[in-house]
């Protein structure tokens, strides 16, 4: 059985990138991009993106392999160390590019923004998180916040009011469940679900200085506070306000269940209106974690962007597409059909529900990546299964928490 999961993770590899060299008969150079972008929308507007560039570069021909957002994380590493390297990848800021870039399997994009055009374009906290050791790694095309998501009607028919407080949240779950309505839909098929969850809980709970130093190792996941998140979490489904058979769930199909009214509440990226039908987009609305009663509140607000593998054939074309990215244009022809916000400080928010988005980013005393991008990649997926593991199973929280805290010390040590 091992050597046939091998045989078949070596012929998705090779399948997913270009056979031959970047240079065509023709003359023609081939760019070969692998990309996450596999929902309809973002496909669609990424479409648009490479059309615009190969207009502009008309001795550069595009081919772009999508693969499924799970799939493409798995696969990812094994591109990036193979002779036969796309020449773009799409990746996330932060800890999860810097990881590559560590280990040299990553090429510099500096080269490509002569003087400060790159830090000229993008906001500070960006460069850095698109940096390390003082050089440039990843190109930021968007970003997006993570909210509490609801469906108005259900709201409106309930005569239910946003809640600010947990006790409030608490209280409009219970009328939810009492009228045969899921108060609250998750996904949790695709374990980094949860890990919104874990960011926004911590955080509310223990405030973000106390979350930071968590996720970066320092504090043992045996200490009370985390305890106290993960019990917190647990709770939810014991009172059964967590839609019915939520592991069973990938996060789209949870979501059919957010918009045809059959669940209230679903803490996930603005992208969740990548996936909502035309209909009822319009009644999807968001609003920020409630509190826990500390000052200040935090927000996920993660970046996706572009890399370069060190093994990509087609280096100056690859160049070419980092520099034409970063453009107030393209990122604007990417971001402005999904109401996502740019990672271009000169492009602006593209509607309202983007403003407000921005408005709550711009508002919080602090901003995280993701779970999986604030911490090792391994540390954050044991923690994930970890709370999913507590919400099933809430009585064998502190046996749950002293595992997660070994996986802790090795690989913080590592």
């Amino acid at each position: 059985m091992k050597k046939v999961l091998t045989l078949i993770l070596a012929v998705l590899v090779a399948a997913s990138v270009f056979a031959g060299g970047g240079q065509q008969a023709s003359g023609q150079q081939e760019l070969i991009i692998n990309s996450y972008m596999s929902d309809q929308a973002p496909k669609e507007a990424f479409e648009a993106l490479v059309a615009d560039f190969e207009s502009k570069n008309p001795t550069i021909k595009v081919t772009v392999n999508t693969t499924a957002h799970e799939q493409f994380k798995t696969l990812l590493p094994n591109w990036l160390t193979s002779r036969q390297a796309p020449d773009v990848v799409t990746w996330f800021a932060g800890y999860r590019m810097q990881a590559f870039a560590q280990r040299g399997q990553l090429e510099p994009i500096s080269r490509a923004f002569p003087g400060n055009t790159f830090q000229d374009s993008f906001p500070e906290a960006f460069v850095r998180a698109s940096s390390f050791n003082n050089e440039i790694y990843f190109l930021p095309q968007s970003w997006y916040w993570w909210a509490v998501y609801y469906n108005t009607e259900v709201f409106d028919n309930l005569g239910l009011e946003i809640p600010k407080t947990w006790d409030d949240f608490l209280a409009v779950s219970e009328v939810m469940k009492q009228n045969g309505i899921a108060p609250i839909a998750i996904g949790a098929r695709d374990t980094w679900t949860a890990g919104g969850w874990f960011d926004y809980l911590n955080s509310a709970i223990n405030g973000m200085d106390f979350h930071v130093q968590l996720t970066s190792g320092q504090v043992p996941y045996t200490d009370p506070r985390v305890q106290k998140t993960f019990e917190t979490f647990a709770d939810l489904q014991t009172r059964g306000y967590i839609m019915p058979n939520a592991t069973s769930y990938s996060w789209q199909e949870a979501a059919t269940l957010l918009f045809n009214g059959q669940a209230g509440m679903y803490l996930m990226g603005q992208f969740i209106k990548d996936v909502a039908p035309a209909e009822v987009r319009d009644k999807i609305d968001f609003f920020h974690f409630p509190s826990f009663g500390l000052p200040g509140y935090a927000v996920d607000t993660p970046i996706d962007g572009f890399m370069v593998p060190a093994n990509a054939r087609n280096k100056d074309a690859a160049m070419k597409f980092m520099a034409y990215l970063a453009t107030p244009e393209a990122q604007a022809l990417f971001t402005v059909p999904l109401g996502r916000l740019a990672a271009n400080k000169n492009v602006p928010p593209p509607n309202d529900d983007a403003r407000r988005g921005l408005e709550m980013v711009l508002g919080a005393e602090g901003a995280m990546q993701f779970y999986d991008r604030d911490a090792p990649e391994e540390m954050a997926a044991r923690g994930m299964d970890a709370l999913l593991e507590a919400m099933q199973n809430p009585g064998r929280i502190p046996q749950i928490l002293a595992t997660l805290d070994q996986d802790r010390v090795r690989i913080h040590r590592d």
